[in-house]
C-alpha cells in the first residue's frame, strides 16, 4: 500500500504478451523435439548387436575407392554401398555413369541422400533405400563398397561370397576382411586405406581351405 492510501494491483498480462510467450514455448519444444528426432537414429546403433556408427568418408577415401574401381576394371556396371551414410560414394559413382544403390538404416541419412541426388540431377543413376544390409539381395551387383567394423566383417564376407556376381569385386574401407580372404590390391594410406577383394579369389581360398582340411583328415 502506498503512502497516499491507494492500492496497486498487478495487471494481468496482455494478450499480446501471452501470445508471444506461447510462441516461444512452442518454438523451444519444436527445437528440442527436432534435436531428439535427429539424434536418436545416431544413438540407436549403439544398442544393436553390431555397432555401425556413422562416420563420413574423407575426400581421400572417396578418391581411393574410385581409383581402385578403375584399376579393377569395374568403373562401369552396378555398384552397391552397404551402409551408405550421407550418400557420397553412391553420388560419385552415379556421376561416373554407374548404376549405384545405397542401403542405410538411418532414415535421416537416407532422406538427405535422396534430396542431394535430386538436387544434383542424379536420381536416375543414384538410388537410396532404408534397409538392413543383412536382408539385401546382392546378386545383381558388379561391385560393393563397405565401410564396416571388425565384428561384422566375417559374417559380411560369407554373404558377399554367396550373393555377389561371380566376377564381382568388393572394396573395403577402414577395416579389411579376415586373413582367409586375401586382398587382390590395396592403397595404403593410414585411415584412408582401401582394400580390393575379388569374389573369384574368395572362392579359391575357400577351396584351398577345404582341400587342406581333407588332407588333414586323411593323415589322421
Amino acid at each position: 500500500m502506498a503512502n497516499n492510501g491507494t492500492v496497486h494491483v498487478n495487471k494481468a498480462p496482455s494478450k499480446s504478451r501471452l501470445k508471444g510467450g506461447l510462441i516461444i514455448v512452442g518454438i523451444s519444444g519444436a527445437v528440442i523435439g527436432g534435436l531428439y528426432a535427429v539424434a536418436t537414429p545416431f544413438v540407436l546403433p549403439a544398442f544393436r548387436k553390431i555397432c555401425l556408427p556413422y562416420i563420413p568418408a574423407t575426400e581421400k577415401q572417396v578418391t581411393n575407392v574410385f581409383k581402385m574401381l578403375q584399376n579393377s576394371g569395374k568403373a562401369k556396371g552396378s555398384l552397391v554401398d552397404l551402409g551408405s551414410g550421407d550418400g557420397r560414394i553412391v553420388l560419385e559413382a552415379a556421376k561416373m555413369g554407374l548404376q549405384a544403390t545405397g542401403y542405410e538404416l538411418n532414415p535421416w541419412l537416407v532422406w538427405y541422400s535422396k534430396l542431394t541426388a535430386r538436387l544434383q540431377g542424379l536420381q536416375p543413376k543414384a538410388a537410396f533405400y532404408r534397409r538392413d544390409l543383412w536382408k539385401v539381395d546382392l546378386t545383381r551387383y558388379d561391385s560393393a563398397v563397405v565401410f564396416g567394423v571388425p565384428q561384422m566383417m566375417p559374417k559380411l564376407q560369407e554373404k558377399l561370397e554367396k550373393e555377389l556376381k561371380d566376377d564381382g569385386v568388393v572394396i573395403a574401407c577402414r577395416f579389411p576382411f579376415p586373413d582367409n580372404w586375401e586382398p587382390a590390391d590395396s592403397i595404403d594410406e593410414g585411415i584412408d586405406t582401401v582394400w580390393l577383394y575379388k569374389k573369384q579369389q574368395a572362392g579359391a581360398s575357400a577351396g584351398d581351405r577345404s582341400c587342406s582340411e581333407q588332407e588333414g583328415e586323411r593323415e589322421r
